[in-house]
């Protein structure tokens, strides 16, 4: 079955590299990716644009819109991109960088960090880029849920501020990102009710082969599983990993013991074609 990850990161960032060195154990670089890619069949990756200066790191509200991929020089032809956005730097000049980025063909979709940054998903600051999303039908995706940073404020990525969004844009369709964990019940509602409202499955577990077996015993995913079941929504979920997080091979083992096998299709590559359309020519 050939597999697309609909969320990884691909970034400089200080984090990152020591998620990679001291938890998950990855090869975070060109290389690393690549030989993981080929060994789990993964054909194509949707990166997450972020950037991080030297002053504070991410969330760096000096980082510039739009964001991209600034790991090992350039990128991989089987990884695309999801132009990041720092609400702090979203004026005019911002802007006009966005959409001439947003034309190019390897970039598929559009990143709102939500609870990095604090702004509610809902709020003005982000009307531009629903705009530009809307003209030139790229999707949406939120970070919802758990941030990976201390300095990350939860209330701003609650999965219920998706849906006053999603009700106001309807011709824009949405990807929340780790499917709002743990609030994952809250998510799989959102998804429910909002025909234009997705959800990936990327980042619920950090770490290694070893953490996933672990956590995958006991009560630990007794929300995640109650919420898949409720949302029953399978044809709207998408398979991400959140590499560099988690090795990728045992992810994908992860997520196929949590998701019915009738629905691995959709999960693993269907969706992801569906909501990102420019991504077509890259599967060819």
């Amino acid at each position: 079955m050939k597999i697309i990850d609909a969320h990884l990161h691909f970034s400089n960032i200080k984090s990152f590299h020591e998620t990679a060195k001291t938890l998950s154990f990855v090869n975070y670089s060109r290389e690393g990716i690549l030989e993981e890619y080929k060994d789990a069949n993964v054909v194509l990756g949707i990166a997450m644009g972020l950037t991080e200066t030297a002053g504070m790191g991410f969330p760096d509200y000096d980082a510039k819109t739009p964001m991209g991929l600034d790991l090992d020089g350039s990128f991989p032809d089987n990884i695309v991109l999801c132009a990041g956005i720092n609400p702090y730097n979203l004026d005019g000049e911002a802007l006009n960088r966005l959409e001439v980025e947003i034309q190019k063909p390897h970039v598929v979709g559009i990143k709102i960090y939500l609870g990095y940054y604090p702004f509610y998903a809902y709020d003005e600051v982000y009307e531009p880029v629903y705009k530009m999303a809307e003209k030139y039908k790229l999707p949406v995706v939120f970070h919802t849920g758990d941030t990976y940073s201390e300095r990350g404020l939860l209330k701003y990525s609650h999965p219920l501020t998706i849906d006053e969004v999603a009700v106001k844009h309807r011709n824009i369709n949405f990807m929340m990102a780790h499917f709002g964990d743990p609030w994952t019940l809250t998510g799989a509602e959102i998804v429910y009710k909002n025909s234009n409202v997705y959800a990936d499955l990327s980042g619920l577990i950090v770490g290694t082969e070893e953490d996933l077996i672990k956590k995958s015993e006991g009560r630990f995913l007794d929300h995640l599983r109650h919420a898949l079941e409720f949302t029953d929504s399978y044809d709207k979920l998408l398979f991400g990993t959140d590499w560099p997080l988690i090795p990728i091979q045992p992810y994908i083992t992860f997520i196929k013991n949590l998701i019915p096998e009738k629905h691995h299709e959709d999960v693993f590559f269907n969706t992801a074609v569906k909501l990102f359309p420019k991504i077509k020519p890259f599967l060819e």
